[in-house]
């Protein structure tokens, strides 16, 4: 699984690497190295403008709830049990199915955390699990496979701020070998090349979608131990991705 990240990149960084035509933005980006499930977080998504059906979808930076909360849902609770969505059912769940035939996402990210159990046992008796922290090994942006609901409060009235949120899920496969020794999930990534197929919103083809998912190429991502302190949600900061030494598994 996915379930904690990290994305520091700019607004006019995400800009500039995804190409992006309009920022809808509004509240600050700044910087998170410990990105927690309920967080807001950016996102690329493309949309027609607002109430022009014939216009052409625009490339948009915003912001989302990490969490997808289906339309359907009675409240936002949900969305806390629902931060991954498995490739190999995105398609055919309720849950996710409406949105992978029309709302996807790119979430950007430096890196993401996974947890690797170590020999050593804690107070409770269980292992310790050691913090990995996995990127790219060119230091570039990692692009998340993601989809998007919008869920709307029915105890808000239209014109209230609050009365629809915008929440959205990772997407996740197996691991490839290289990453796959620490956990069994890893998120999938949206190859450059691949983002304007991914986003358009007229695209709902189920097979053609999931052939622009495939995990990381062998090699491409490199892993490092990283202080527990990333444990807590609390902590944040760039000392998060410091690598340390680590009991060996």
């Amino acid at each position: 699984m996915c379930g904690r990240y990290a994305a520091s990149r700019s607004p006019e960084d995400l800009v500039e690497e995804f190409e992006i035509a309009s920022v809808d933005v509004k509240e600050s980006l700044a910087p998170d190295y410990n990105v927690a499930p309920t967080k807001t977080v950016p996102a690329v998504i493309e949309r027609r403008p607002q109430g022009n059906r014939d216009a052409p979808s625009v490339r948009r930076l915003t912001t989302l709830r990490w969490g997808l909360v289906p339309s359907w849902a009675k409240d936002l609770a949900i969305g806390s049990r629902m931060i991954n969505a498995r490739m190999e059912s995105v398609a055919d769940k309720p849950a996710y199915r409406r949105a992978f035939a029309a709302r996807r996402c790119l979430l950007p990210a430096d890196g993401y955390f996974e947890w690797y159990p170590t020999t050593s046992t804690g107070p409770s008796g269980k292992p310790r699990k050691q913090p990995f922290f996995i990127h790219r090994k060119d230091g570039g942006v990692l692009a998340l496979a993601g989809l998007y609901e919008i869920w709307r409060d029915k105890n808000k009235a239209d014109d209230d701020p609050g009365a629809f949120w915008w929440t959205c899920t990772v997407l996740t496969t197996t691991a490839e070998d290289d990453v796959g020794q620490i956990h069994d999930r890893m998120p999938l990534l949206v190859e450059q090349e691949r983002y304007g197929a991914w986003l358009d919103p007229t695209t709902s083809d189920r097979d053609s979608l999931l052939k622009l998912l495939v995990p990381a190429a062998p090699g491409r991502l490199e892993a490092y131990p990283v202080s527990t302190e990333v444990n807590n949600v609390r902590n944040n900061g760039p000392q998060l991705l410091d690598p340390i030494a680590a009991e060996q598994p």
